[in-house]
């Protein structure tokens, strides 16, 4: 941390951002960085449920390390350990209310990590919801694809990997005292 930063709080050259081109292309490298990591989640998520969807659905799961990990698709309506299931509509309206919260704070981006939690957030959530909207039964009741079977835990898919992935990192980038907007601050 610079000296600058120690004092004001804020990221050194902060106030050139507000109104500077140099600033305003450093927030769009990290919104870049921030679409770049959600499209790979998303897409590593979207393929690996059209894979096991169309190969291992209906059929007996495949084991990977014997009992401790399988692979065996599910259609959970519901949050971790199928919790909620007749809760559906509100899980699909929590992930748009993220993806609508990530918006908002990209305008405000400076932090590479955070861009990088926060596209990992992002993949995660449009991951789940694009199979709360267009699985069965549709509408925003549909099944989330769950195929990552460790014996006595939940079954999960990729997004959700995803979303705890980056909101880990937002735990520690918080415990850190790292904020979106790249300043530091100590409590």
């Amino acid at each position: 941390m610079t000296e600058a930063e120690q004092t004001t709080g804020t990221p050194e050259g902060a106030d050139e951002a507000a109104g500077a081109p140099e600033g305003a292309a450093k927030g769009g490298r990290r919104i870049a960085v921030l679409l770049t990591v959600a499209v790979c989640a998303y897409l590593l998520d979207l393929g690996s449920k059209l894979l096991v969807v169309a190969k291992l659905e209906h059929h007996d799961p495949i084991e990977i390390f014997g009992t401790w990990l399988q692979l065996d698709v599910i259609r959970n309506r519901g949050a971790a350990f199928g919790i909620g299931e007749a809760m559906t509509i509100v899980f699909t309206i929590i992930a748009s209310a993220v993806i609508v919260v990530i918006a908002r704070i990209a305008r405000k981006l400076y932090s590479l990590p955070w861009a990088i939690a926060l596209g990992l957030l992002l993949g995660g959530a449009f991951g789940n919801l694009t199979d709360r909207l267009f699985r069965a039964p549709g509408g925003l009741e549909g099944g989330v694809v769950d195929f990552i079977a460790p014996q006595g835990f939940a079954v999960f898919n990729l997004a959700d990997s995803a979303i705890v992935c980056g909101g880990f990192l937002i735990v520690i980038l918080s415990f850190r005292g790292l904020d979106p907007d790249g300043t530091v601050h100590k409590d």
